[in-house]
């Protein structure tokens, strides 16, 4: 960031006019060293376009974009002239803060000037300052940016009670570290001041280090009592966060909603019934003095209020007629300004505003651009697999399969980056898609009925999306081939969505980049890859999510991957499917060619390709064993799952969704193991309120008809954010605010999900569970918020757990043990913080197994301390399901499995073929051996 310093400075400057005032600049900027003398044409050329007064006596000369190269390092100088020059626009100046920048430091410089440009007489004061330091001073003012944005809201708190929300939005900003708990202690003491309309203040400057205001609202608001305002500071750095509330309180409207960007927009003095739009930026430099002037002079034009706010900045939106507060934005290229407009000509004022910025306020743009950095490491040729060569790769999914296999493989696409007729490339991109949609319809017709087709209906809706083409021919006018325009707007459009982090936004950039590869495939004239009419075993690199749920499972006989882990999503969604997998197979699997007949073990993690007769006749007899012993677990489904020495073991679903429920039960499920409670919060576009939750629940426990039911409370943060709960920057978010350390940084929420569950089970059998607990602090603080409700909401029988997915808690089970009702191991997260692995990590997922003795150690820890204090512990991750895992796990005496509903018949005939003894043997030879394949085979000997 550039800086002002005494040394950058010369007092008492004289000139005859502007221009020489401006030579005077340049040979600054020249003699320290910033600058070549070519530096000054683009000053000059700079003020011919527009004048470079920022007003109250402050003008910032710099050079044009083209004049960059003579920049030699970036830089600033500034000139006094006590006595005043009149500028080109009859403007008076009294400094000159001439800027040489490489690229846009000079930004912060211009934030900087802007907030200071509202002193009471600077002009003055900048005529009469006589040394370096006061003018210094006086340029130079830090600015504090005060805090109020969405995390400072905390709306939708389930209380009536004002001193409960006002301690509330405190907490919220000691949270945030604008206070500490000294500034908690005078809010207790203060009693709140009324605003009218029902908002409440409590304001202190004790314990503030940064001026902060915070909202919290009740969930139901009265008359009364509809929100609390909670204000940190003092003084003039108070002045803008006041001004919020006022902007707030002027509307004179209840709240409707407790969305946060309602009320961002509303504290941002938009108004109610305001037409807003977001538009992404893409001068390269941001939004500088030239192009903010040209949204000034564009704003003018209309009969409306405009006001503009950085959707990524502090909430706060300025008039889009003061050049000034539109600079001090900071706004930099590739972030979203929300436009808003009210008056006679709104809608079409914002329309104009944002034609505007999209094309590029009078400099040319590009559109975004996010290249993939492909290493240039060249591997080795993969050696071919040969006719009856068994190739040992990870299991991943059980079952067995034989059938021809069909290799994924994507086309090359060898395509001119540029073009010069772009008539012709508009008409090829325009055939391309005509056609990538008659191909589509054809598919969905075949697939009728099938899983296929409604995904294949959202990638016509897709291709039908004005955005894309318009953005695809944006670059094509520039110069751009059909191809690379096209891919262009669907690269940009894909990763756009993947930037959010929101696992389903991130399935649909993959839904993006297929119907992208479809019309690319078309205007290169390559087919894409069809797999075959006939049953066969895919074959790919890797499958993402939206991949594996595209799949017909009428057709695909087992899946096989080069990369990928045990825990993979991949893997995850082949066991829900029922399909056998084989995954991190390396490349060597994709040297078979179509059709050959592959053998997939999912039980062994074993590949084939072209077994021997004697090989295809073990293998066929193995299918048919296999198809009796699902018929008869099928047929056994209801019974329990005991060993042949009498030792029963409990055998629940995982599920992801309540209305599933009814089908665990039906395939023989003795509970629910493990309800992901997120997916309603998910499905929503704000917190779900308690009788939406109190709905959902209820499914369960109807469809449960007795059962117990084990719920996970609310587990986001890392891979599972949620928009309407904006989270902070975390350089890892996996070892951030995750699971229940981010819940009980908004106890509102956990409190009402937990009301919603006690007045959901009614009394039947409900244990709930908190995620990644570290230690005997966090699970105490959940409790607390458990034990207040059930008070009010009396639950018999009610069980309250703690998931084992952090090795500390593993480690600190026994100091747990006392204070749990029961443990729950969830192997995926386990052993991913265990071994340090990331589950989804191209190249060491394959080693992410939760037969590793280390895990293992922590599960045989968990289930000693648990059992010491007569708790019961279950295994809900993927391990539970692992065929070699299952004898392993009731060795080391877990009490319940947890699995996905296809897999408990099979799971519940296993535990009933093998004696408890029998089990303990094979846990203690894993136990004593040093990694996950020496576990494996171990037991597979045995």
């Amino acid at each position: 960031m550039l800086t002002l310093t005494a040394n950058d400075i010369r007092l008492g400057c004289t000139a005859t006019d502007w221009q020489d005032a401006l030579k005077q600049a340049s040979l600054d900027l020249q003699d320290t060293g910033r600058t070549t003398p070519d530096y000054h044409a683009g000053m000059l050329a700079r003020e011919q376009q527009s004048s470079t007064v920022l007003g109250n006596g402050i003008a910032i000369p710099h050079g044009t974009p083209e004049s960059r190269d003579a920049v030699i390092s970036t830089g600033i100088r500034v000139l006094q002239f006590p006595g005043g020059i009149t500028w080109h626009d009859n403007a008076t100046v009294y400094v000159l803060v001439a800027i040489a920048a490489q690229s846009d430091e000079h930004l912060d410089i211009l934030r900087h000037l802007t907030r200071v440009l509202d002193k009471p007489g600077l002009s003055r004061k900048l005529a009469e300052a006589d040394d370096t330091a006061a003018l210094t001073t006086l340029l130079s003012r830090e600015p504090v940016v005060p805090k109020c944005d969405a995390q400072t809201l905390c709306l939708g708190v389930n209380t009536h009670a004002t001193s409960e929300l006002a301690m509330s939005a405190a907490a919220r900003l000691q949270g945030l570290g604008c206070v500490d708990s000294a500034f908690m202690k005078e809010i207790v003491s203060q009693p709140p001041v009324g605003l009218g309309q029902g908002f409440w203040l409590v304001h202190h400057s004790i314990g503030s280090h940064r001026p902060a205001l915070a909202l919290a609202t009740p969930k139901e608001a009265t008359d009364e009592l509809a929100g609390v305002f909670c204000l940190a500071g003092q003084g003039d750095d108070c002045r803008e966060l006041l001004e919020r509330i006022d902007n707030f309180l002027a509307q004179n409207t209840a709240l409707e909603s407790h969305s946060v960007d309602a009320v961002l927009s509303r504290l941002s003095g938009e108004q109610a019934n305001a037409v807003s739009e977001r538009v992404r930026l893409l001068n390269t430099h941001g939004l500088h003095a030239r192009p903010a002037k040209q949204l000034v002079q564009e704003a003018r034009l209309h009969n409306a209020d405009i006001r503009i706010r950085l959707e990524e900045g502090d909430g706060n939106s300025v008039s889009a007629i003061s050049l000034t507060r539109i600079i001090g934005l900071g706004a930099r290229r590739g972030q979203t300004l929300v436009i808003s407009a009210t008056g006679d000509e709104a809608e079409q004022a914002v329309k104009a505003v944002c034609e505007a910025v999209t094309d590029g306020l009078g400099e040319t743009v590009s559109p975004l651009r996010h290249q993939e950095s492909r290493p240039e490491t060249s591997e080795p040729e993969p050696q071919p697999l040969t006719d009856d060569e068994a190739l040992r790769a990870v299991a991943a999914s059980p079952g067995l399969a034989l059938a021809p296999a069909f290799v994924m493989r994507q086309p090359t696409l060898d395509y001119s980056a540029t073009a010069s007729d772009a008539g012709e490339q508009t008409g090829r991109l325009g055939r391309a898609i005509d056609e990538a949609d008659g191909q589509l319809r054809t598919l969905i017709r075949q697939a009728e009925g099938g899983e296929v087709a409604p995904i294949l209906s959202v990638h016509v809706e897709m291709l039908q999306d004005d955005d894309l083409y318009q953005a695809a021919l944006e670059a094509i006018n520039e110069g751009a081939s059909a191809e690379a325009g096209w891919w262009q707007a669907i690269d940009t459009a894909a990763r756009a969505q993947e930037a959010l982090s929101d696992r389903l936004l991130a399935e649909r950039a993959a839904d993006l980049r297929d119907v992208g590869r479809r019309v690319l495939a078309n205007l290169c004239g390559v087919a894409m890859p069809t797999p075959p009419d006939e049953p066969y075993v895919l074959v790919a690199d890797d499958l993402g999510p939206s991949d594996v749920a595209r799949l017909d499972t009428q057709r695909v006989r087992g899946l096989v991957t080069a990369r990928g882990g045990a825990t993979s999503h991949s893997a995850i969604l082949a066991r829900a499917l029922g399909l056998p997998a084989v995954v991190g197979a390396g490349n060597r699997i994709l040297t078979i060619a179509n059709g050959t007949d592959l053998v997939v073990d999912g039980e062994r993690g074993c590949l084939v390709p072209n077994p021997g007769r004697e090989r295809r006749e073990r293998i066929n007899r193995r299918l048919d064993q296999l198809t009796r012993l699902q018929a008869r677990a099928h047929e056994c489904r209801n019974e329990p799952a005991t060993t042949t020495d009498g030792h029963t073991i409990d055998v629940c679903a995982n599920l992801g969704n309540t209305a599933h429920t009814p089908d665990a039960v039906d395939r023989g499920a003795d509970g629910i193991g493990l309800l992901r409670t997120e997916f309603i919060f998910m499905e929503h576009p704000e917190a779900p309120d308690l009788d939406t939750q109190v709905k959902e629940y209820r499914h369960a426990f109807d469809a449960l008809n007795g059962l117990p039911l084990v719920a996970r409370t609310l587990d986001v943060g890392g891979d599972k954010p949620l928009d309407y709960w904006p989270l902070p920057h975390e350089d890892n978010p996996f070892l951030g605010l995750r699971g229940i350390r981010l819940s009980l940084t908004r106890p509102e929420i956990l409190e009402t999900q937990i009301r919603a569950l006690l007045t959901a089970a009614d009394n039947r059998p409900l244990r709930i569970m908190f995620p990644m607990v570290k230690d005997l602090e966090e699970f105490r603080a959940a409790k607390a918020i458990v034990e207040r409700v059930r008070a009010e909401i009396p639950c018999q029988g009610l069980q309250v757990g703690v998931m084992i997915e952090i090795p500390s808690c593993a480690l600190l089970a026994h100091t747990l043990a006392p204070e749990v009702d029961f443990f729950s191991v969830g192997t995926n997260d386990l052993t991913q913080y265990t071994l340090a692995i990331d589950r989804g990590h191209g190249q060491l997922s394959a080693q992410s197994d939760g037969l590793h003795p280390s895990v293992l150690q922590l599960i045989r820890m968990t289930v000693e301390a648990a059992h010491a204090h007569q708790r019961w512990v279950g295994v809900c991750g993927e391990l539970a399901s692992d065929p070699q895992a299952i004898p392993v796990l009731l060795g080391l005496d877990v009490d319940e499995l947890s699995v996905t509903s296809r897999r408990v018949p099979l799971v519940k005939a296993c535990i009933r073929g093998l004696s408890r003894e029998h089990a303990r043997g094979q846990a203690k030879l894993a136990l004593g051996k040093a990694t996950a394949a020496e576990v494996r085979d171990a037991l597979e000997a045995m």
